[in-house]
């Protein structure tokens, strides 16, 4: 749940997250200790975005999405993932879409920020981060082509879905990539992760 940014760890025990408390997520304490812990409705167990997290965890995947989501594929046009093949490898062995997000996941990877790459987020719409730091439950996102109308329309929507969700975001573009060392730790300590 915590990995999901559904709960947060407090002092002790556990907060629940605006995330949370919209999937049903009710913040509670033990009457002896005070410990906070946070109780679900039965519901969550039938969370379309907890169910693949948990099938991912264990290395399953159905068949029959992968088959529907070739077929769709095939179907439609060229959507960004297609279009842009992941054909730079990182440092770390991540497989990435352009130079520019290679030198993310390498700086990263060197200040020895734990990561992930094109994460999808926690939640039923189909949106993928560029990166996903689990300390601190921070969003990456690299917006790297300003002048197609397409892509454009594209980042507006994410955006938007940060902002619904109030996930923590840094935003970086192409003026940035040529000062990592000065940028990002800057943006990151905004949400408590220390670079160096």
């Amino acid at each position: 749940m915590s990995e999901l940014g559904f709960v947060e760890k407090s002092v002790k025990g556990w907060k629940v997250t605006k995330l949370g408390e919209a999937l049903g997520g009710r913040q509670f304490e033990f009457e002896q200790t005070g410990v906070p812990y946070v109780s679900w409705n039965e519901s969550i167990l039938r969370n379309k975005t907890i169910l693949e997290t948990f099938k991912a965890l264990n290395g399953e995947v159905e068949e029959e999405s992968v088959r529907d989501s070739n077929s769709a594929k095939q179907n439609e046009t060229l959507g960004f993932r297609e279009k842009f093949e992941a054909k730079h490898r990182a440092a770390d062995g991540h497989y990435v879409r352009s130079r520019a997000e290679m030198l993310i996941d390498n700086w990263l990877y060197m200040s020895e920020i734990v990561h992930a790459y094109e994460r999808k987020l926690p939640i039923e719409e189909d949106v993928y981060c560029d990166f996903y730091l689990p300390v601190g439950k921070v969003y990456i996102e690299f917006w790297g082509i300003e002048s197609d109308e397409k892509y454009l329309e594209r980042k507006r929507v994410k955006l938007d879905i940060y902002k619904k969700y109030g996930f923590n975001l840094i935003e970086i573009d192409d003026a940035d990539i040529q000062n990592l060392d000065d940028i990002l730790p800057k943006k990151l300590l905004k949400f408590g992760i220390q670079a160096y």
